[in-house]
């Protein structure tokens, strides 16, 4: 299985984990690490260091980050250049973590990032943008005559 491990600025990460554990529940493999304002960056990379020693199962290690250029994404990045099965991923939401978490058994670790961001897209939408395509929808299935 592949590991998973979320990281982000102040409570992203463990705001997310509770969330994924009240809506998918309990997760293995998996592990969130806060990037607290009192944390320095030799503390965090020395934490993530620590999970992926605990997680890593030998079918590689995605990091799931908050902020593209944050300290929590460039820790991953750098501890991703000393191994070929970590792959670091950025603008996590919630619709993207607990997709990808639930479908990663089926994925390889190349394919694993590509569903993410389709994950993540698809998440990042607006009630206007959904009604107006529920009605084109509607439309279609009348002008189709179904």
């Amino acid at each position: 299985m592949i590991a998973v491990i979320l990281s982000g600025h102040g409570a992203f990460a463990s705001g997310i984990e509770q969330a994924i554990h009240q809506i998918i529940g309990e997760q293995d493999q998996f592990r969130a690490i806060d990037f607290p304002v009192d944390m320095t960056t030799p503390q965090l990379e020395t934490t993530m260091r620590t999970a992926i020693n605990e997680l890593d199962s030998n079918d590689g290690i995605i990091f799931l980050t908050d902020l593209l250029g944050g300290t929590p994404f460039r820790t991953a990045s750098l501890l991703s250049q000393e191994r070929q099965d970590i792959e670091v991923i950025t603008g996590t939401n919630m619709q993207m973590a607990a997709e990808m978490l639930l479908e990663r058994d089926e994925l390889t670790i190349a394919e694993f990032p590509k569903q993410a961001l389709e994950c993540g897209r698809r998440g990042i939408t607006s009630l206007t943008i959904e009604m107006e395509l529920k009605s084109e929808k509607s439309v279609a299935v009348a002008e189709d005559g179904i």
